[in-house]
Order: C-alpha cells, then structure tokens, then sequence
C-alpha cells in the first residue's frame, strides 16, 4: 500500500490536565499533565500509523517548543520531515473540569510564517509525496500563509498525480475547493457557509452535499455532524452513518481522528462505504480516550463492527 502524507502548517504542543473546577481569580491547582504532538496533520498521521498504516508527517516547527515537538513525535515513532521555521511552535491546552465533566479547550496563535518558510513547505511536500496514495492537508494556516495555500498543494498534486484530502475552514477551504480535490471534511456549519443553505435539516444538507460533488469541486465529500455522525456524498452515492453510543471523555482529536481512519480505508482500496464505517469508528475510538490521546486500534476495530452506513 502506498504511504500516506500529512501536511501541518501550524503544529501545537497539546497538554491536557484537569482541575476539580474552573473559577475566576484563584489559582487553580491541576492535576496531572499529558502532553501530545499536536495539530491536524499530526494527529491524522498518529491515527494512520496506531492503525498499521504507513504516514509520513510534513510539519513546521520552531525555538524550544519545537524542540519539544521533535522529542514527542520521535517517541510516537512517526516518519516525519520537519520544516524549521524561526517563531516557536505554539501550544494549546485542554482543562477537564472534574465537577461538571465540561471541557475547556484554550487554542495559542502559532508563529507567522515568511514566505521563504511557507515556500519550503510546499517543496517538501512535492517531495516526500512521490507514489504516495494521498497528501492530507489539515488545520490551520499559520500567519503569513496565503489563504490559497492548500489550492497551491492540490495544483501541485494533480501534476503528480496523487490525491489531496483537505479538512481546513473558510477561505482557505473555499479555494481549494475551486481548486478541486479528492476528499474535503467540512462540518455543517462550513457546508453552509460554502454553499448558502437556507435550513440545516438532513434534506437540505444531503443537497448542498450534492451539489459541491456535482460542482466538481471535490469527489468525495465528508460532512461531520458531531453526535449524529457523517454524511458521505459521491457522484452516485449518498451515505449516512451513526456513531455507536460510548462514553465520552475527551472530544480532542476526534475529527482528524476520522479523517485518518476514512483515508486510510480509501488507500487500502476498500469502498466508500467500509470507509466511513472506519472513519466513524475512528473518530468515536478518540472520544474514549483521555486528554490528548487519539484512538486506540483495538477500540476502532471493536466499533467498526457496530457502524451500519445507510442511504440517504
């Protein structure tokens, strides 16, 4: 099987802890810490490989952060090629509050980006992604990329002739999707704002899906709907699957936790349909897990018997 590449323009150190509760002007004491490399990119080529796929993660990294990052990827065990860049990568945080079981999620801006850095990026990327199956470009543009960034990855793909995954928001998802890639995962929100929908029942949404598809602007379309799933959307096909219920202790993660499973699935060569099986198992394997950790391939491969993709 072909590898999989990942790209992470604004990778974060993530650390989790908890405190008993969250309140204004005291200290807060926490409890034990976890730290995590972090960002889309990352965690989508952490969940290929927990899955026994193969990934190659592309990301920037910068100062004594990044120096952090280096030592927790390298302890993960991911092939990676690592971009310097001279801000500090930044780190986000994660506070469970152990009286309400509420999550706080705190997200730190990362370093801007020259254009000379950026530019490096996109050169390793054509690079490291020669016979690879997919690029999966995911997260957020660090300051000073240009919104079309990911558009520029797509171009440059297709002169390759490997397909691009893009799971990003706004105005960088809106030109690569005029771009046109393979794969896009936007959330109901974002369908909306990318195709004007008046309503945001299954009916409505089911429709925008199918009119992105028929654009051309993407052949395959990955809505997420949080609790209630996904809908995956192809030129002749429309599917609709539920997670099964779990108990949920962190929802960190479980987005790009479905991207990895539904991407890795499609690279193995398997339907579209046993591919949102395995994304849906692998983004609700992520809520299982506490803080900062991903999925676990046991857990995904227990979930993955429960998901029943139905038509729309």
């Amino acid at each position: 099987m072909a590898h999989i590449v990942t790209l992470t323009l604004n990778p974060a150190i993530d650390i989790a802890t908890s405190v008993p509760e969250v309140t204004p002007e005291h200290k807060l004491r926490c409890g034990s810490v976890r730290r995590d490399p972090g960002g889309g990119g990352i965690n989508v080529a952490r969940v290929v490989r927990e899955l026994g796929g193969e990934s190659i993660a592309i990301y920037t990294r910068g100062g004594p952060t990044g120096h952090l990052l280096e030592h927790l990827l390298e302890e993960k065990g991911l092939l990676r090629r690592s971009i310097p860049v001279e801000g500090y990568t930044r780190e986000s945080f994660t506070v469970a509050e152990g009286t309400s079981a509420r999550e706080y999620r705190f997200i730190l801006p990362g370093p801007t980006l020259s254009e000379r850095e950026w530019q490096r990026c996109l050169a390793a990327v054509a690079e490291v992604s020669v016979g690879a199956a997919f690029i999966v470009a995911s997260g957020s543009l660090a300051p000073g990329v240009p919104e079309d960034f990911y558009a520029r990855v797509a171009r440059q793909a297709k002169r390759q002739g490997v397909r691009v995954v893009v799971d990003t928001n706004g105005p960088p998802l809106r030109a690569a999707l005029e771009e046109g890639v393979f794969l896009a995962k936007p959330n109901r929100r974002e369908l909306r704002d990318l195709t004007g929908m008046s309503t945001e029942d299954l009916a409505a949404q089911a429709a925008a899906a199918r009119e992105l598809v028929a654009r051309g602007s993407v052949e395959l379309l990955a809505v997420s709907m949080g609790a209630d799933g996904a809908l995956l959307t192809t030129k002749d096909r429309q599917l609709r699957a539920s997670p099964p219920p779990v108990e949920t202790h962190s929802s960190v993660g479980a987005g790009d936790s479905f991207v990895a499973g539904l991407t890795l699935s499609l690279a193995r060569g398997q339907s579209p349909e046993e591919a949102l099986r395995w994304g849906i198992a692998s983004g609700t394997g992520a809520l299982l897990s506490q803080g900062t950790d991903l999925c676990h391939r046991a857990d995904v491969e227990r979930l993955h018997a429960l998901v029943r993709p139905v038509p729309v």
